[in-house]
Formats: C-alpha cells, sequence, structure tokens
C-alpha cells in the first residue's frame, strides 16, 4: 500500500456517512471555544488521561468526575481513579498542578498564535506532551494539530509514507506532522479532519 491508495481512501470515506460524524465532531469541537472555564479544563484533564489508556474509559471519567476534578483535593482525585479502575492513579498531580491554569486557560492560549500555543502548554501544563497538547487544542477548536498516537504511526507504517520511529521525539513528531499536513492538503481536509479519518480507517470508530 501506498500514500496514494490511502489517498483514494480518504476520497472515499468523505462520500459516506463517515463525513457526516466527522463534520458533527469538528463542529462540536469548534464550540468548545465558547465552553466555560470549567468545562475547557475538564477537556484538559481528559487529554492528561489519555496516554496509555482506553479513549472511551478517559471519556466517562470526564463525565463523572468533573466536580472531582474541579473542586476536588489531590487525595479526592487520586481516590476517585482508583474507585474508576483509572490505571495511572499519580496522575491526579497533573490535574491539580494544571487546575491553576483553569480560569485562564482559554483566554492564554487565544492571546497565541500558532505554534505558540502548543509549545506553551508543553512548557506549562505538566503531563502534556506533544500529542497530548495537540489532542487538547483539536478537543477545543484549533484545526492545525497532528495526534500522532500509536494508531496514526501503525497506519503512516503500512502505507510505507514513514518508517516506524524507534522514539518519538519532539523533532520526529513535527517531522511527520509536516508529512500529515501534506497528505491532509491533497485529501482537502484539515489536520484535525484528517486525524478523525485516519481513526476510522485504523480502529472502525470515531471518539475525540
Amino acid at each position: 500500500m501506498t500514500k496514494a491508495d490511502l489517498l483514494a481512501q480518504l476520497s472515499r470515506l468523505t462520500l459516506t456517512d463517515v463525513r457526516t460524524t466527522v463534520t458533527d465532531r469538528i463542529t462540536s469541537f469548534h464550540a468548545n471555544q465558547h465552553q466555560t472555564p470549567d468545562a475547557v479544563f475538564h477537556e484538559l484533564c481528559y487529554c492528561l488521561l489519555t496516554a496509555n489508556c482506553k479513549a472511551n474509559h478517559c471519556l466517562i471519567l470526564q463525565h463523572t468526575l468533573s466536580t472531582t476534578f474541579s473542586t476536588g483535593s489531590h487525595q479526592d482525585i487520586v481516590n476517585a481513579l482508583r474507585v474508576n479502575h483509572y490505571r495511572f492513579p499519580p496522575r491526579a498531580s497533573h490535574i491539580m498542578a494544571a487546575r491553576q491554569h483553569k480560569d485562564s486557560l482559554l483566554s492564554t492560549l487565544q492571546s497565541l498564535q500558532g505554534e505558540d500555543c502548543r509549545r506553551w502548554l508543553v512548557d506549562t501544563i505538566h503531563g502534556l506532551g506533544y500529542k497530548e497538547a495537540s489532542h487538547f487544542l483539536r478537543n477545543i477548536g484549533y484545526d492545525d494539530y497532528a495526534i500522532i498516537d500509536t494508531h496514526i504511526l501503525d497506519l503512516l507504517t503500512s502505507y510505507h509514507i514513514i518508517q516506524q520511529p524507534r522514539s518519538l521525539t519532539s523533532k520526529r513528531y513535527l517531522d511527520i506532522e509536516t508529512t500529515l499536513r501534506g497528505i491532509a492538503d491533497q485529501a482537502g481536509l484539515t489536520l484535525a479532519e484528517l486525524d478523525l479519518y485516519l481513526w476510522y480507517l485504523q480502529t472502525g470508530k470515531i471518539v475525540k
């Protein structure tokens, strides 16, 4: 399989009901630009929890533990994560540290442009790497960041577009993101849309 095959697959998907799902999901992401500081913070908590964990489980945690994330003590959050069978309860410390930026998070990002948004998140929010920061930005309406996880790496490798990296350094991340941006341009998609289509190709579903 080649990049041309992937582009053909993407073209076919845009003619199916998947396109409606992708469009609806992107619209919901854009709407998050107008959410309350608490709602934006809960989206950040979701992204802090997703590394090496199933997205659906983290989505449930986001909705069921939102009050605990916003107002609970460190131990409250640890206990809640344990009770809900989350694999990494110590990430409660990431949530507590991020909470100090809750009220100013969206306005700070809106004051920045381009790569400065992601760089600020990676430098400021403990527990966010490039993937998680990109995921958060996409989920609050930013369209021009790639979420490069194992699913995306495996798919790109299977189409012989990249070689599977041994590790994903920041430089390698940005290099692969440039490759994905080229594919998105050829397919007439944003990076945010492309990610959802690629996830569907790899998993058969669209979460967020």
